[in-house]
């Protein structure tokens, strides 16, 4: 029995049909935080997505269309192995697989960074050629931190290791000997803040492949408008840049499967919740809507 009135179902966005053969994108929800550092919590953050997510209008004024109709699939959440986090990491591995063997691509709901190494690895077995596309307050790029290299402040360490090409944007945290390997890789906010959105654009353009796969660490956006994540830095993105530099990036580029992460929730604070359901179906509408702007 159906009720008559009930509220929208519990999957990405409240979608009313779900079908698995005809979705484009699949997501997964990945709650698991046990490497991070300093705040936890985003173990929560794929329930809060979701539950902020089934409150929002489908039709975007901004591309006159409604991006969930390239078909989005929502998948159970995926059980953590809390034994270690390459356990954790096999595990999303063999899930995205299934997804990227059925010609689907996997949207990973976080979690802590470290949950993109699933993705990444899974993808990297099928080729290598193509950009890990980062945005985040932090490089990401120790070899090891408190005693593992699969910490979430190791996972552009680790990609930069099964694939060709790795570009950051918006980093305004980094350790010396990172900085020193890796800032050529890397679009600092501090120079962010002297460039136009066209420059910053054509910069990360021209720095990364065809091919993309897109992570997203909502520590890039500024604390003042994205205060639940675990390592807030101040001086991040205004959400309205986020999303022009999103939108220019990446035209005509081929994502071939993204993340967000670290949201990590704040007791009776759903304003941050609903940012992050809001930039994943702005992203969606970037990247695979027919009618999205050209910048």
């Amino acid at each position: 029995m159906k009720l008559l009135n009930s509220m929208p179902p519990y999957n990405l966005f409240g979608l009313e049909e779900q079908d698995y053969k005809s979705a484009k994108v699949v997501a997964i929800p990945v709650p698991y935080d046990s490497t991070v550092t300093y705040k936890s919590g985003s173990r929560e953050g794929p329930r809060a997505i979701i539950e902020a997510s089934r409150n929002m209008e489908l039709y975007s004024d901004e591309l006159r269309d409604n991006p969930s109709k390239i078909g989005i699939y929502t998948t159970e959440e995926l059980e953590p192995d809390f034994s270690s986090p390459q356990n954790t990491i096999s595990r999303i591995e063999k899930e995205v697989s299934i997804v990227l063997d059925e010609g689907k691509i996997p949207l990973l709901l976080g979690g802590e960074h470290t949950i993109s190494l699933g993705s990444i690895n899974a993808l990297s077995k099928r080729d290598k050629n193509f950009t890990v596309l980062h945005f985040d307050a932090h490089s990401d790029s120790r070899d090891e931190l408190f005693g593992t290299k699969y910490s979430h402040g190791c996972i552009m360490a680790r990609a930069r290791e099964l694939v060709k090409s790795c570009y950051s944007v918006g980093v305004r945290s980094i350790d010396d000997q990172s900085a020193a390997k890796y800032s050529d890789e890397i679009l600092f906010m501090k120079d962010l803040y002297g460039m136009s959105t066209v420059d910053a654009i054509n910069t990360i353009r021209s720095n990364t492949l065809k091919d993309i796969y897109l992570t997203i660490d909502l520590d890039v956006l500024n604390p003042s408008e994205m205060p639940s994540v675990g390592t807030p830095e101040p001086g991040g993105f205004s959400y309205q840049k986020l999303r022009e530099i999103l939108k220019g990036s990446l035209v005509a580029k081929n994502v071939i499967g993204l993340d967000f992460t670290e949201l990590s929730p704040i007791p009776a604070l759903v304003a941050p919740n609903y940012l992050a359901a809001k930039l994943i179906y702005d992203t969606i509408g970037y990247i695979w809507s027919p009618s999205a702007q050209q910048f």
